[in-house]
């Protein structure tokens, strides 16, 4: 799977992806990840890719142009969905980024300002993807977080794919308490049913703790 991502600060994601299973994934040509210099595809002297949004307010607002030619010179390479990494976006969730590392790539677009002109939106059907109802100053962090989750999706890149499938949120019932060795820790203990080597006992048991995290953290969303 190839992701392109088109950005003003293109150097933010080389140390990111070196390390870790998408790192190994990129050494073994199973995924790839191009950062692109959005300044290389802007017309005039001072490589301006702002300027003040028509109707008035505060801050400025992404060009048109330049992100509009960046994605358009990438088509060729990456016939994949153009994502604009949005606050107000549809929400990054498992579903989601299984669905999305089923595309042969992804070309992700990096705001920053006060947004993208909406031209961009229209001209390339892009689609808004948010992480999350927060802003940060731009869209690099966002895409990293799409990139990571998406990419171990693909096959090849996590090393053992049964992994996967207990995954939190891949199953309702998954997100239970992990421990392992050693058993005892400062007076703190493993509990028995680990321990006892009956598969369907810790079946239930961690079926019902997986239960029991979900339903206090419900809880908390609602104070």
């Amino acid at each position: 799977m190839r992701f392109d991502v088109v950005t003003i600060f293109p150097a933010m994601f080389g140390p990111v992806f070196q390390q870790g299973v998408i790192g190994r994934a990129i050494e073994r040509g199973v995924v790839e990840l191009h950062a692109h210099d959005l300044r290389e595809h802007t017309h005039d002297r001072h490589r301006q890719v702002d300027d003040m949004p028509f109707g008035g307010g505060p801050g400025m607002v992404m060009k048109p142009e330049p992100v509009i030619e960046a994605v358009e010179s990438l088509r060729a390479a990456n016939p994949g969905p153009v994502i604009l990494m949005e606050p107000w976006g549809e929400r990054l969730d498992q579903q989601l980024a299984a669905k999305l590392a089923q595309e042969p790539g992804l070309i992700i677009v990096c705001g920053r300002y006060e947004g993208v002109d909406d031209r961009v939106r229209s001209a390339l059907g892009a689609r808004e993807i948010s992480i999350g109802d927060y802003v940060l100053s731009g869209g690099e962090i966002p895409a990293m977080v799409l990139i990571d989750a998406t990419a171990r999706l693909v096959p090849g890149v996590v090393g053992d794919p049964g992994s996967l499938a207990q995954d939190s949120f891949a199953d309702e019932m998954t997100g239970w308490p992990q421990f392992t060795r050693p058993a005892e820790y400062r007076g703190m203990t493993v509990p028995d049913v680990l321990l006892s080597g009956d598969h369907a006992r810790i079946k239930q048991w961690r079926r019902q703790q997986a239960a029991q995290r979900r339903a206090h953290t419900k809880e908390l969303k609602k104070t």
